[in-house]
């Protein structure tokens, strides 16, 4: 009898992974292996109901052909990762998530693309060689740290809001056991938000209980949808539903500004030419009704993105990453044809990181995103050839100076991306 998906969750997120994805690979029935692609698949290395094996398996459970990693200020799941990948038979792509700081551009007291936080952006690694990734998370590791002294300022933050109704956590006991941190891995605002809502649901009770928590003693707005899945007390996914509300309306009573945990935007993007990456500023936009439901309606980059697309252009960015689904056509058509204009790499990836999420994209099955496929193949042809060589990376001298037009070179990576798979 097939398996349900918490079944295959349990199994897939077992120390025994690999083994148990050899296993439903050959007893599950799949779909055929379709066009989509996917560049941004958090695991349990950041916050996501997913460890490596399970975001592959699931990515293909969907049809996926190909599935990229990308954890925040971690890239320690890309060795399971991209041996679960091989065992698909999945293309598959590395990279890691990680915050700038911009206060030393003219950009420091502007809203970019951080819901929480003026002036730190957002950015992606992508095409992490593979020989490089080993290096790369032991190098991040004083900043998985620093992140936690702020984390456990939060938890006190939390305790002190949360206090008088009973509900508090514990740094150790509560928000720890949920990431990954002993293995590498970060622990985020997610994972205090997670422990918080585990905490709630706990002590104030599921479904109306819950909600008349929410509205009637911290007397904070719900949406229909949201307040909709609290009250099915049946909600298998309760604690990721609440934890949505929890980072679209109360995180900002607890957070505390990132500082040192935040590298200067050109520290970070000297890093990654070190590492043979590519750099991706992650364009977010303004924000009307949020796809995964944890960011209010708000005003981001969009009134001064000319400005900043030729700023971060001119620092070394080499990529701009975006969601064709989360933005509307007249964004994406001003952010594409910024990255033309300053011959900006174009990536696509849809954030997944709660079991609500998709894996497949449907608004980039339009034809007018055709080179978002094409850039991913691009994308795994880099990460093995400058696996191999580091000369022969996209953005490599030797690369550019062969293939000088980007749409020309990136064209010329996907045709040896393909080739490689098969």
């Amino acid at each position: 009898m097939p398996k349900t998906r918490e079944e295959m969750l349990a199994l897939l997120n077992d120390e025994n992974a690999l083994e148990n994805l050899e296993m439903l690979l050959k007893t599950e029935k799949l779909p055929p292996v379709a066009r989509d692609v996917n560049n941004h698949i958090h695991t349990t290395y950041s916050f996501s109901p997913y460890s490596p094996t399970a975001a592959v398996y699931f990515a293909r459970a969907a049809g996926l052909c190909t599935c990229g990693l990308m954890d925040h200020d971690s890239i320690a799941g890309a060795g399971e990762f991209l041996a679960a990948a091989k065992a698909a038979r999945m293309g598959a792509t590395i990279g890691m998530e990680c915050r700038a700081s911009f206060a030393n551009t003219p950009f420091a007291d502007r809203k970019l693309n951080n819901p929480d936080q003026k002036g730190i952006v957002y950015m992606a690694l992508h095409g992490v060689p593979h020989d490089r990734a080993v290096e790369l998370n032991a190098l991040y590791a004083p900043y998985r740290q620093k992140r936690n002294v702020r984390n456990r300022k939060m938890v006190d933050a939390i305790n002190g809001m949360m206090g008088k109704y009973g509900v508090t956590i514990d740094f150790e006991k509560d928000v720890l056991p949920l990431s990954n941190f002993a293995k590498g891995g970060s622990v985020t605002e997610r994972h205090l938000s997670s422990a918080l809502a585990y905490r709630m649901i706990d002590v104030i009770g599921r479904g109306e209980k819950l909600v008349k928590f929410i509205k009637d003693e911290l007397k904070l707005p719900i949406s229909g949808k949201i307040e909709g899945f609290l009250l099915d007390e049946a909600n298998p996914h309760m604690m990721y539903d609440l934890l949505g509300w929890i980072k679209s309306q109360l995180i900002s009573r607890f957070y505390i500004d990132a500082t040192d945990e935040c590298p200067d935007v050109r520290e970070l993007l000297a890093l990654s030419e070190k590492m043979g990456a590519i750099s991706a500023y992650a364009y977010l936009g303004d924000v009307g009704d949020s796809v995964t439901g944890d960011k209010k309606a708000q005003k981001f980059e969009d009134d001064f993105l000319d400005e900043l697309v030729e700023y971060v252009a001119g620092l070394g960015y080499r990529a701009i990453t975006y969601m064709p689904s989360r933005n509307t056509r007249e964004q994406l058509r001003r952010v594409r044809g910024l990255c033309e204009k300053h011959g900006l790499f174009q990536i696509s990836g849809e954030d997944i990181n709660q079991p609500r999420q998709s894996f497949v994209c449907q608004a980039q099955r339009d034809p007018e995103f055709a080179n978002l496929y094409e850039a991913t193949w691009a994308l795994i042809a880099h990460e093995w050839r400058a696996t191999q060589d580091p000369e022969d990376g996209l953005f490599s001298a030797r690369s550019i100076e062969r293939w000088p037009n980007l749409n020309e070179r990136v064209k010329a990576f996907a045709r040896f991306g393909e080739e490689m798979e098969r």
